[in-house]
């Protein structure tokens, strides 16, 4: 890292660059719409900041004793900084001291360096969303994993 990151609430103001950051990494990404309805529908939502750049940010859905990340994504010219493991760091934190008990999140099979990240968090793949994410092919299936938040 080379600033330390810097968290905070996502708000309106920042929809319009989490949008275009969501877009530069994903080939079907959430719409402004999208991120504007999960903030109205009060999920908890970060932004991750270096500096005066916004370098990442989660969307995290609670249910009951149950925390789902919806949405994370780090900046290609930030990643491998550690940008990434301090924002999940804080996603679990935040939703243990919100009293979620476990995390889930939904994952792409072919992007192994999420695969591979989880994985070395204690992630563990509990099952299979069949057909869950849209490709230029089709569809492709998600790998569901959860975490314990003792």
């Amino acid at each position: 890292m080379s600033l330390p990151p810097v968290f905070s609430a996502l708000t309106e103001d920042d929809l319009d660059a989490v949008t275009a950051l969501e877009a530069s990494l994903q080939a079907f990404p959430w719409s402004l719409g999208n991120f504007a309805d999960s903030l109205t529908a009060g999920h908890t939502m970060l932004v991750c900041r270096a500096g005066a750049d916004t370098v990442g940010f989660s969307v995290v859905m609670a249910v009951l004793d149950e925390a789902h990340l919806l949405n994370v994504g780090i900046d290609r010219g930030h990643q491998g900084r550690g940008y990434g493991a301090a924002l999940l760091r804080r996603v679990m934190d935040d939703a243990r001291a919100a009293g979620a008990r476990r995390l889930l999140l939904e994952v792409r099979p072919s992007n192994r360096q999420a695969v591979e990240f989880y994985l070395r968090f204690g992630f563990t793949q509990i099952g299979v969303r069949r057909g869950y994410y849209p490709t230029a092919a089709g569809r492709e299936d998600a790998l569901v994993f959860d975490k314990e938040l003792p």
